[in-house]
């Protein structure tokens, strides 16, 4: 069994301002659309976003290639600032190479920078399993690019 140790941090800067990337991360409509890492996907139908402290996300991770394959995510926000903070505790169900629930904290800082143009996301999430933290920094980098995607579309 791994030591529940590492925490990630990722920071990462998009081409849009902090309103239009935290709406990405809070509407449920748009949280579909590019969440999950490479090979997976998120079903519009399965997500629910109440965006205040208190409030959750909650959604279902699906497989591409093996609709069996779900992971659900069951989140409850601690702490939440439109347009400048997402944070809270997560639970996920199934997740490869894991057994029963992996917990953590997830917190999402969103920093206007470029005269409000652009946007730093500063994303924390720990802890993990020692061996789950390249693949959760895969996972976010092929979301975020996805995220790139659905934001140029967004201008």
């Amino acid at each position: 069994m791994s030591k529940e140790t590492e925490e990630i941090t990722i920071s990462r800067v998009f081409d849009a301002p902090p309103e239009l990337v935290y709406r990405a991360f809070a509407d449920p409509d748009q949280l579909c659309l590019w969440f999950g890492p490479p090979g997976y996907s998120v079903p519009c139908e399965t997500v629910q976003i109440d965006a205040r402290p208190g409030g959750f996300q909650r959604f279902v991770i699906i497989n591409d290639d093996d609709p069996s394959q779900r992971s659900p995510v069951d989140a409850t926000l601690t702490d939440v600032v439109e347009n400048k903070l997402l944070a809270g505790h997560y639970e996920v169900t199934g997740v490869p190479g894991a057994t029963g629930t992996v917990s953590y904290r997830l917190s999402l800082e969103f920093h206007e920078e470029g005269g409000g143009k652009q946007t730093r996301l500063e994303l924390r999430q720990g802890p993990l399993a020692e061996d789950m933290g390249e693949e959760a920094k895969t996972g976010w980098e092929g979301s975020f690019t996805e995220l790139d995607s659905l934001l140029r579309r967004s201008l």
